[in-house]
């Protein structure tokens, strides 16, 4: 038997906040800062290793949090980006995927886990994390209707978060 065999959850927690005065919705041209990851208290890797554990006991029991939690591990999370790499047994990642989709809050803020990508390496995980990173400032840039050469505030936003994802390693 070589290797153990892992899968790399890449997943945006998406902080639910409420909107204060001054701060619009995307169509009214303003954007809250929690949408860039600026949220009120900053989430880090322990809590929510914490939180997937206790999902996975509420959902799954002891049995459920015996078959993942030697492997599970919190590789990588960026309160910038609102990104998160988790590891986790091949054989068991459904586990930790549902109990990663049924999480509602964490340390009493609410966030939406969104999974965005199942990755056998880190390496795929690392390229669709910087991928996805793209993609999410492309949709604020269109909706600011900014000009494709512009350099604006994104644009350092996504080399350090590039320059964080590549600096993983297994």
């Amino acid at each position: 038997m070589g290797k153990c065999q892992n899968r790399w959850l890449l997943v945006e927690f998406i902080p639910c906040t409420t909107p204060g005065p001054g701060s619009t919705n995307a169509s009214g041209g303003q954007t809250s800062s929690a949408a860039l990851g600026a949220g009120d208290a900053e989430l880090n890797s322990k809590q929510i290793w914490s939180a997937l554990k206790q999902s996975v006991i509420t959902h799954f029991g002891d049995t459920g949090w015996g078959a993942v939690g030697a492997s599970l591990n919190i590789k990588y999370y960026s309160p910038r980006t609102n990104m998160c790499i988790i590891r986790v047994a091949r054989d068991h990642h459904r586990i930790a995927w549902a109990s990663v989709t049924l999480l509602s809050s964490i340390e009493g803020q609410r966030y939406i886990p969104n999974v965005v990508h199942v990755a056998g390496t880190i390496k795929q995980a690392q390229l669709a994390a910087i991928q996805h990173n793209r993609e999410v400032i492309a949709r604020y840039r269109a909706l600011a209707r900014t000009p494709a050469g512009y350099q604006d505030s994104f644009h350092e936003y996504l080399d350090k978060s590039t320059q964080e994802i590549e600096a993983l390693r297994d």
